[in-house]
């Protein structure tokens, strides 16, 4: 059962964020339009107008290409596949529902506690950029997978999933209703595993439409998709940021993305999610859900399209992860105001509304 519930709690830091479940924010001020309190750790001055004015930015070696390799062979390990070996990447396999086959398309890996992941998630360096967005010091980390996709062919082929007229389309969609009149905040991130290469697919986005999303929004029809855009490309292109080993790139929910499909002959797209947003202390049973998923490697709840492995859960294969200092706040397992314990921060807390 997802870890929510119908009230707003406030984050823990003394910038206005509210959120019911840790994945989208209510905000005072949009993301795009912050004003910055705190110095800038990792992004420039460019970086962080580039970031506002067309909601993504990429932050060069925010962790060693050396981790984000051994990730890569992780990820081949985790999965029992040999990428010197093709023929294995596309082995015959049951689903368990029509979820877990499209999950299998499109090439997530589920594994989300392995001590790699988590020297990802807690190196200061991705920290910091994620505290730079936000201008907030106070977060917890996404508790994500990774994606290993070969060419979209034979059992990977896309054309496997039956198409849809309207919402969620892996091409191209917005990750909030962008319908709402108050449009909520949020942020999502992936570490590249291996280099960009243009035939493999991979991460691309409509940053123009982003820049003129308020103006756009404005002309079109009432009855436009709030989830899946319709716009002019030639206007407004769809791009694919050039990403290297180790590279991080944050995206606003604003910004139309998606992956596009692997047509390479034997290449493969690889990444780490991994996102940071305002920590909810006060918020205890997503609080005990995120620790309890960390210590005893249990798929975390917080989205419906986490599934876990069907053959091997992780608690099957390697033991609880390890965490720095900063691990421990960016978890849950000790706040951001004094090293106290999950039962001392949060206990009879109430909600608050914005």
């Amino acid at each position: 059962m997802p870890a929510t519930d119908p009230y707003l709690y406030r984050a823990s830091s003394d910038v206005p964020y509210f959120s019911a479940d840790g994945e989208t924010y209510l905000a005072r001020t949009p993301l795009r339009d912050l004003r910055k309190t705190r110095p800038l750790r990792v992004l420039s001055e460019e970086d962080f107008a580039f970031w506002q004015t067309y909601g993504y930015v990429v932050v060069r070696e925010a962790v060693p290409a050396s981790a984000a390799r051994r990730l890569l062979d992780f990820a081949w390990d985790f999965q029992g596949l040999d990428p010197a070996r093709p023929d294995t990447w596309y082995q015959h396999r049951t689903f368990r529902s029509d979820l877990d086959r499209d999950l299998y398309v499109y090439g997530f890996v589920e594994a989300y506690h392995h001590q790699l992941l988590w020297d990802s998630r807690q190196h200061q360096r991705v920290y910091d950029a994620f505290v730079d967005v936000w201008d907030c010091e106070e977060l917890w980390v996404t508790l994500d997978r990774l994606n290993l996709n070969p060419p979209n062919v034979k059992n990977r082929d896309r054309a496997l999933i039956a198409p849809t007229a309207r919402g969620f389309d892996i091409e191209l969609h917005w990750d909030v209703d962008t319908s709402l009149g108050v449009l909520p905040q949020r942020v999502q991130g992936i570490i590249a595993l291996n280099d960009t290469d243009p035939d493999c697919g991979g991460f691309q986005c409509a940053p123009e439409l982003f820049r003129r999303f308020e103006r756009w929004r404005a002309l079109q029809p009432a009855d436009r998709d709030p989830l899946r855009p319709a716009f002019d490309r030639a206007e407004m292109p769809v791009v694919r940021p050039d990403l290297r080993a180790g590279d991080l790139l944050i995206w606003n929910g604003l910004l139309a993305h998606g992956v596009a499909a692997n047509t390479s002959r034997d290449g493969v797209r690889a990444v780490q999610y991994l996102a940071m947003m305002p920590a909810l202390e006060a918020h205890q049973r997503l609080r005990e859900s995120r620790i309890d998923s960390w210590r005893h490697l249990r798929t975390p709840d917080w989205n419906a399209t986490l599934l876990g492995d069907a053959a091997r859960p992780e608690s099957l294969r390697y033991g609880t992860a390890e965490l720095n200092g900063l691990g421990a706040r960016l978890l849950g397992l000790e706040s951001w105001h004094g090293r106290q314990p999950l039962e001392a921060v949060g206990a009879g807390a109430c909600a608050e509304s914005a």
